[in-house]
């Protein structure tokens, strides 16, 4: 898909790239608020509290790549986690071209936010931070196993996540730039 020319856009993903370098690098990869948007209904009526989002990559292949390598390497989730953010830490977030537009996140099999959040197709996210916000207008798809983007946030949740479920949902969120704001 063609990269949309958007101010909010860029501004959104070089925050986000920017969130990001500092959890890895900071905060031992620990979502911040920023990170974590409030998932509401377009009448304002909140379907979540806080989603945990991650950006995806253009092209994530060579990512899931290492990060698959690196979560097989070894049954120790704390060589897995430690692993994990020296990947991250380094260069990963350091080019907000290198990210799409697609955020992307993992709930249980049973979960009704992520219920909620097919059935209705569409949400708004609120993303606050200090005094940094976005409100960004998404519509929502459940990804395949064999979609790239799934691949990316399942590794990158296994790196980091000692116990995930067994069974598992995975969302996109794709933004409507046009009707999207930052304050």
């Amino acid at each position: 898909m063609p990269r949309m020319n958007s101010p909010v856009r860029d501004h959104f993903l070089a925050w986000q790239c920017r969130l990001r370098q500092v959890a890895m690098r900071e905060d031992g990869g620990r979502p911040s608020p920023g990170m974590r948007p409030r998932a509401t209904r377009e009448n304002g009526a909140q379907i979540a509290p806080g989603i945990s989002l991650l950006i995806v990559e253009n092209d994530p292949a060579t990512t899931v790549d290492l990060l698959r390598h690196t979560a097989r390497k070894t049954h120790d989730p704390r060589k897995r986690y430690e692993d994990g953010l020296k990947i991250l830490s380094a260069e990963y977030y350091e080019d907000p071209r290198e990210f799409s537009d697609v955020m992307t996140a993992l709930f249980p099999a049973h979960s009704e936010i992520a219920a909620t959040l097919l059935r209705e197709g569409r949400c708004l996210l609120h993303f606050q931070q200090e005094s940094q916000t976005f409100d960004i207008p998404c519509a929502i798809r459940e990804l395949g196993e064999n979609d790239p983007s799934y691949q990316l946030t399942y590794w990158h949740n296994h790196l980091f996540n000692p116990c995930p479920p067994s069974q598992i949902r995975m969302l996109a969120f794709q933004p409507d730039w046009t009707h999207s704001s930052a304050g």
